[in-house]
């Protein structure tokens, strides 16, 4: 997870990005992120065919529109994505969940990395593994730090052979220090709880793999995640489980935990109307503990669970 570049940096790299596009002579293109910037560069490409949502003011830049439920419907973003798809693949069909997962396949070069990864962060094979995804990118999606160490105290105390990775991108590394502080201060032992801020995708997706449970909020680590059979808890705030829970095939448990109903949820993420994020915010730890607890248990049905 690289580090987010902003102005003349941004502006210079998406100008590169675009000349190599263009000179990849791509026949078809589609945008499935439907943004000012994914639209601009699927233009650039020059591409035959591209296909893109009916955007006001970008459309014009596909040769080939689809359709996009306005407002917040509870049809599922794979579901969306998936009529981008049937637009280049008219005999595509209709995705299924359990039969049509999300995959992201591992190398060998990344299987090395997991591996010298996780001898340097001290963790044996015989250590019962747990990911925690602490970072967000934007006030919305942050769990309070102290609400993260919570949990992986609670985590790291229930077993003695249980080991906690705190993740997070580059620019929230001070985050993830903080919560394994505030996980310490709380009685976890010093050797229970380790931070990696420098992973790649494919390192984060090997390691997710390796573990007995990811844990996190409703993010891009945790749609990584979803390409594993681990068990996971994924926290929603702005965000609903009906749009955007992990797809994945259907022995893979997955519980979501979220607020419930509230007159300001779901939302465009740009102002919060009551201010204090309570759509994230009023999830309590002894929830996503108790959520976690289920995830673990083998053979227990997983699911929402509204506070």
């Amino acid at each position: 997870m690289t580090p987010l570049l902003h102005g003349p940096a941004r502006l210079r790299e998406d100008a590169a990005l675009a000349l190599r596009l263009r000179r990849s002579r791509f026949d078809a293109v589609i945008d499935f992120h439907g943004g000012p910037r994914s639209s601009l560069l699927a233009f650039a490409t020059g591409a035959r065919q591209r296909i893109g949502y009916t955007v006001a003011g970008r459309g014009w830049m596909y040769t080939k529109q689809v359709p996009r439920p306005r407002g917040h419907r509870p049809r599922h973003s794979v579901e969306n994505q998936w009529d981008l798809a049937a637009a280049l693949l008219p005999d595509l069909g209709r995705p299924e969940r359990g039969g049509d997962p999300v995959e992201m396949h591992e190398d060998a070069a990344t299987a090395g990395q997991v591996e010298s990864r996780l001898r340097r962060l001290g963790i044996e094979p015989t250590h019962e593994l747990v990911i925690v995804h602490v970072g967000a990118g934007n006030e919305f999606r942050r769990w309070p730090e102290a609400s993260f160490a919570e949990v992986a105290e609670a985590l790291a105390s229930e077993r003695p052979n249980r080991r906690i990775i705190l993740t997070s991108g580059p620019e929230q590394a001070a985050r993830a220090e903080a919560v394994r502080r505030l996980a310490l201060e709380r009685g976890a032992g010093a050797g229970a709880i380790a931070v990696a801020c420098d992973l790649g995708l494919g390192e984060l997706r090997g390691l997710t793999a390796r573990a007995r449970l990811f844990l996190g909020g409703d993010s891009g680590p945790a749609h990584v995640a979803s390409t594993t059979s681990t068990p996971m808890v994924v926290l929603f705030g702005p965000t609903t489980p009906a749009v955007w829970g992990p797809w994945r095939g259907g022995a893979a448990p997955a519980e979501t935990v979220d607020v419930g109903d509230l007159p300001c949820r779901p939302c465009d993420q740009r102002v919060c109307e009551p201010g204090d994020f309570r759509c994230l915010r009023g999830l309590s730890p002894d929830t996503v503990t108790a959520a976690a607890a289920r995830a673990l248990a083998p053979g227990l049905e997983s699911g929402s669970d509204p506070v």
